[in-house]
């Protein structure tokens, strides 16, 4: 091997000539000889790009350079794209489909290409991953929570809603002293001094009162699996809780909180808001329903006993 062989008397070269040539080297039908040693000849080409001749210098092979070891390049002749049969398209190792164990995803997400880290499954509340949809206007969401809560959950599970949260809960909680017959008759029958502070007072608890229910639905949701942001969890717990309740205190006003038509409300409002509660967190935290039940358990207990048994 090596340029060692051309140092042999040239007599050696002169009878070799006569001699039968190694099979696979020559063939008696026409074939050309095999090249003079330190020359290159291209393999047989069957209609691709001709490939290029190997790296070494005056011919030498590549691996006995002056420079010492010279990357290979490996041949691949992967199947399909833009490659026509029998060719071969060459690589540089560590550059060719399958190196280095990058195998490419045989479902379309390969690797690099901006899919998901799992493979294609969206996990809520990385930031990785784009909202589910953009931004509803709040007279959207509004009407969203009621007429289609699954579709403006998914869409909006992404997104913050602190403005809609807290002005819904804020005037949720002014009108919640009406809605029970001792304190309406306590706020009617007092100074107006007296009584708008009251009603203020009211209100700002109903929304401290919201976020710590909603905070604790966010953990228990953790705590079983969930991926989800709090902040988007907090402020949709927020508005399914108030609006969920609005027609009950909206007779309750009027008829008082003993009337038979506002207790059956309270009721049926109360398993809508266990409704709405779950698929929200479903949505938010990517968990089934027994599980989105559980989280929202401890929420809709509280509920139960400050607001619904509270007119009962």
């Amino acid at each position: 091997m090596g340029r060692g062989r051309d140092a042999r008397p040239a007599q050696n070269g002169q009878q070799g000539q006569g001699q039968q040539a190694p099979y696979g080297q020559q063939g008696p039908y026409g074939q050309q000889p095999p090249p003079p040693h330190g020359q290159w000849q291209a393999p047989p080409n069957y209609g691709g790009a001709p490939p290029a001749p190997p790296h070494g210098r005056h011919g030498e092979p590549e691996y006995f350079g002056d420079g010492g070891y010279e990357p290979a390049q490996a041949s691949y002749a992967p199947y399909g794209g833009d490659n026509n049969p029998g060719s071969t398209r060459q690589f540089s190792i560590g550059e060719g489909p399958d190196a280095y164990g990058q195998q490419p995803d045989q479902y379309g997400g390969g690797a690099g290409d901006g899919a998901y880290a799992d493979g294609g499954t969206y996990r809520a509340g990385q930031s990785a991953a784009p909202p589910a949809g953009p931004r509803l206007h709040w007279k959207q969401l509004l009407s969203g929570i009621v007429l289609r809560p699954d579709a403006t959950f998914w869409q909006m599970r992404d997104h913050t809603v602190w403005g809609p949260a807290l002005v819904v809960t804020f005037v949720y909680g002014l009108l919640a002293v009406f809605g029970f017959d001792k304190a309406r008759e306590d706020v009617l029958n007092a100074t107006l001094s007296n009584s708008i502070p009251w009603v203020l007072i009211t209100a700002v608890m109903f929304i401290i009162g919201s976020l710590i229910l909603g905070a604790v639905t966010h953990t228990m949701a953790r705590q079983l699996g969930g991926d989800g942001a709090w902040q988007p969890t907090i402020g949709l717990s927020m508005l399914v809780m108030n609006i969920s309740d609005a027609p009950r205190l909206l007779f309750a006003m009027f008829l008082g909180g003993d009337s038979t038509l506002v207790q059956v409300l309270g009721w049926l409002t109360w398993l809508a808001c266990g409704y709405l509660l779950t698929s929200m967190v479903s949505k938010s935290h990517d968990l089934p329903w027994p599980k989105a039940l559980g989280a929202s358990a401890i929420q809709l207990v509280a509920l139960l006993g400050l607001l619904k048994l509270g007119t009962l």
